[in-house]
């Protein structure tokens, strides 16, 4: 076999680090980190055939009766983990999984991404996302009562925002595994904070948030508190986001949706509008992917802080897509934002659908309708947006089920196998919560009925 160089590098790493466990890391369907320690003396092994393991352990993969499945590591992804001790350490990788016969394993959301990514590169374009990912942190994990660290709002800093020291290791510890970070901030809630990664590559960007939502995670708990990505973990304050700054690049690292002289003013090409119509068109038949729990439904409210509105404009947050406009004119800052998903997505799968969706548009030409600016969204009912002619997202998982079962482009996009299974899986979780009663239900009706 060829020498590769990626794994030349990780098997002299190996020796020179003193690593003793390298960690095959993978998604199950819904996006849950999932992982089996391989010893070095194994790893060009695991290069040439893979590492076999029972694919019907886990959620999405296979039935009992086709369980062998192949973990075959990507040598680009190998990182020595910076919170496990350096001697006897541990490395990880990021896998693809394939079936014994060698074919790639059409439920693995990593294949998924990588299979629209190509699509997207015989098209001429690199796909490339920034998100900003937000979180609480508590002081446990009490699902009964739980805790905030403070009471600090936006921007707080001091006495306010009792987590800096928190960010402030986990931005670090991002760093020595090769993600960079551009912002970290307390946001709007209590004890809600957000890092934002610096733009890349989907594939490498999707590595980077399984990546990024372990380690919040893990320095949380070595400071002896608990972070969540839960989408709305509190009924009084702001839900948790995940807002998905966005663009494609032509192979000449051109901005494909840069246009200095677009008529609108703002700086949009032809085929960045075409993107953005695809985006707003298909937005509620993806977002069963991108908001993929009944939970997701108490942050997408009407006058609530998240947008629900197919709608876009440049300043305004309360449109579903927004065109940044903090350095305009400059055609390497030119993107789109969809504020729709929110942290507890896959997002192998989130970024999949939505580069299906702006694909489209490209492909069919779609046009883009009327920006709304100057106006405050979040102060309407669906109701009353309805009657201004807006159409909304899905209110409920319920909504959103039936209105991804029934899209072709959900489909075509995911694969039958990943599609069935969310549509089986989240009407079960959707029957599950319908019947379950609340202590809401039981406060509100049980003493006057």
């Amino acid at each position: 076999m060829p020498s590769n160089p990626d794994q030349d590098f990780v098997l002299k790493t190996i020796k020179t680090r003193d690593v003793h466990f390298v960690r095959f890391w993978f998604t199950d369907v819904l996006g849950a980190m999932k992982s089996f320690a391989v010893i070095p003396s194994e790893m060009e092994d695991a290069f040439s055939v893979g590492m076999g393991f029972d694919g019907s352990c886990i959620n999405g993969f296979s039935g009992m009766q086709e369980s062998d499945m192949l973990a075959f590591p990507d040598a680009s992804t190998f990182q020595v983990l910076p919170w496990r001790p350096s001697d006897n350490a541990v490395a990880r990788m990021f896998c693809s999984i394939r079936t014994p016969d060698g074919r790639a394993f059409e439920g693995d959301p990593r294949f998924v991404l990588k299979r629209m990514v190509d699509k997207a590169a015989q098209m001429g374009y690199v796909f490339n996302v920034g998100p900003e990912v937000e979180f609480y942190y508590f002081a446990n994990a009490s699902a009964t009562a739980p805790e905030p660290l403070d009471r600090g709002g936006y921007f707080d800093l001091t006495s306010l925002d009792s987590a800096s020291d928190l960010r402030r290791d986990t931005v670090l510890m991002l760093e020595r595994m090769g993600i960079p970070v551009e912002y970290s901030h307390h946001e709007a809630g209590p004890s809600q904070n957000e890092i934002d990664l610096r733009f890349t590559d989907a594939l490498s960007m999707a590595d980077a948030v399984m990546t990024y939502k372990l380690v919040v995670k893990e320095v949380a708990m070595k400071h002896g508190v608990y972070a969540s990505f839960m989408p709305k973990p509190l009924s009084d304050a702001p839900g948790s986001a995940m807002h998905v700054h966005q663009s494609l690049f032509d192979m000449d690292g051109n901005n494909a949706f840069f246009d200095t002289n677009d008529p609108q003013g703002y700086g949009l090409s032809t085929l960045a509008k075409h993107y953005l119509a695809g985006l707003l068109k298909y937005a509620p038949e993806f977002c069963l992917v991108t908001n993929q729990y009944v939970n997701s439904y108490k942050r997408l409210t009407a006058g609530g802080n998240a947008p629900t509105y197919l709608s876009w404009g440049r300043s305004n947050r309360s449109t579903l897509v927004r065109v940044p406009g903090y350095r305009p004119g400059n055609e390497s800052a030119c993107r789109i934002e969809l504020r729709s998903p929110d942290p507890a997505a896959n997002p192998y799968l989130a970024f999949s659908v939505m580069l299906a969706a702006g694909l489209r548009g490209i492909e069919d030409k779609l046009e883009l309708v009327c920006p709304v600016e100057g106006q405050d969204l979040f102060r309407y009912s669906r109701q009353e947006l309805r009657e201004q002619g807006l159409r909304t997202l899905p209110e409920s998982l319920g909504e959103a089920i039936d209105l991804f079962a029934a899209s072709d482009l959900m489909r075509e996009t995911l694969g039958d196998h990943i599609h069935s299974y969310l549509v089986d899986t989240k009407r079960k979780e959707w029957s599950d919560y319908q019947g379950f009663v609340s202590q809401w239900e039981r406060d509100r009706f049980l003493a006057v009925l």
